[in-house]
């Protein structure tokens, strides 16, 4: 089995379970699949150092945008970060680097805004928090913005509503790529009730 690099980007005032959900499906994925790993998930930020998640969770990430391992799966998830992040060409210019070779490109909550920043998102259906959705709207006026679903599979492009939200497209992953056992697995083993609405 071909194991697959999952990049997790990290940012000051990132939404903790955004990102700390879909790390646990991934990561628990390849635990339950202890000789073929599947996935090798890692946390990416801008700059070397810990960056501070909502509600003052430090997190160290392993690598930065500069010397991340091309990923197979780029996740970008939300938090009120995002707002800053959309003016960052820095950031905005390596989503769109990675989303050039990477198999999915997934989101979580407002990750999406960054992804219609980056203009991955033109012409497909997506959705966001049910609280920013109009901000959504704003940013991607060629993208039809898809209320009261959990996530929302374009293909390469997926986008998930807020926060855990972002399992329920995790787990939708694992089932895309692996089969539906492997995704009721994890979520067994995790605890977790599979739903998309």
């Amino acid at each position: 089995m071909t194991t697959r690099n999952v990049a997790i980007l990290m940012f000051d005032d990132v939404e903790v379970l955004d990102f700390a959900g879909p790390f646990e499906v991934f990561s628990v994925t390849s635990e339950l699949n202890k000789g073929d790993r599947p996935f090798a998930v890692s946390t990416v930020a801008e700059h070397p150092g810990a960056v501070n998640a909502r509600n003052g969770l430090s997190v160290n990430p392993d690598c930065t945008i500069s010397d991340c391992p091309p990923p197979d799966i780029l996740i970008v998830p939300g938090g009120q970060g995002t707002r800053k992040l959309i003016d960052n060409s820095a950031v905005i210019d390596w989503i769109k680097d990675c989303a050039r070779t990477a198999e999915l490109v997934l989101s979580v909550c407002t990750g999406s805004l960054l992804l219609a920043k980056a203009g991955l998102l033109e012409g497909l259906e997506a959705t966001t928090h049910h609280q920013v959705l109009d901000l959504l709207r704003e940013l991607a006026p060629n993208t039809t913005i898809i209320e009261n679903q959990r996530f929302v599979d374009n293909g390469k492009i997926i986008t998930s509503g807020g926060i855990a939200a972002g399992i329920d497209m995790s787990l939708h992953v694992v089932g895309k790529l692996l089969g539906t056992a492997q995704a009721e697995q994890t979520a067994n083993h995790m605890e977790y009730k599979i739903g998309n609405r």
